[in-house]
């Protein structure tokens, strides 16, 4: 694979020769959610065609995933942009399957990993299957995602004539943008990355820090 952006900077430099193109190139976005979206449109919709894909089988319940897709769609209509939400319908066993036997190892292990690697792969082959000239995710612009194994991911993926597009969108304040943009929206902004042992790991933390707190 030619040219491959090894970190921000390339980025930026790759996002004005994406600015400059007529007609703008195909991208499809994998969006977690509508916060990690905000700050992430507002530099990808201006320069390339998006279209959004809505897949997140580690969400733990149905109520959350549609709740979570709801928000997306808001926000498109609230940041008044062209472009089309792709749903691919709620796969919790999707999820289950791809993190088999690392349940128990806690955030930001293994089983992220494998997380991030099934949502994109299912975006890589339907941007490959649509013509998409580019894909990417939001996902790197929270604190506790790994950008390093999402890029690696990403590129491992990518084909000649559909490339991943660097992401690490935590960078120039990226995620603080988010909470300021989230708060503009009116956004549903979760406490946990969506998957039930991340939620119970949250909980875990929480009940922990009140009993530090009854102590001190």
């Amino acid at each position: 694979m030619k040219n491959l952006i090894s970190n921000y900077q390339e980025f930026k430099e790759k996002i004005i020769d994406l600015s400059k193109e007529n007609p703008p190139k195909k991208l499809l976005l994998h969006s977690c959610c509508a916060p990690c979206s905000t700050h992430v449109l507002t530099i990808l919709a201006k320069v390339a065609k998006v279209t959004i894909l809505f897949y997140n089988p580690n969400i733990d319940t149905k109520n959350e995933y549609d709740t979570r897709l709801f928000e997306v769609k808001q926000l498109i209509h609230s940041m008044q942009l062209p472009i089309q939400v792709v749903e691919l319908g709620y796969q919790h066993n999707d999820f289950l399957k791809a993190i088999r036997g690392k349940e128990t190892l806690g955030e930001r292990s293994s089983r992220c990993y494998a997380c991030y690697e099934e949502r994109l792969i299912v975006t890589a082959n339907y941007a490959k299957e649509n013509g998409y000239d580019y894909f990417t995710t939001t996902l790197s612009i929270s604190p506790y995602k790994n950008s390093d194994w999402l890029n690696e991911i990403g590129y491992r993926l990518s084909s000649d004539t559909c490339q991943y597009l660097y992401s690490n969108y935590k960078k120039e304040n990226g995620y603080q943008h988010s909470i300021a943009l989230s708060k503009q929206y009116q956004l549903y902004r979760q406490d946990y990355c969506g998957c039930e042992f991340s939620k119970k790991e949250h909980e875990i933390h929480l009940a922990l820090a009140e009993k530090e707190k009854r102590y001190e």
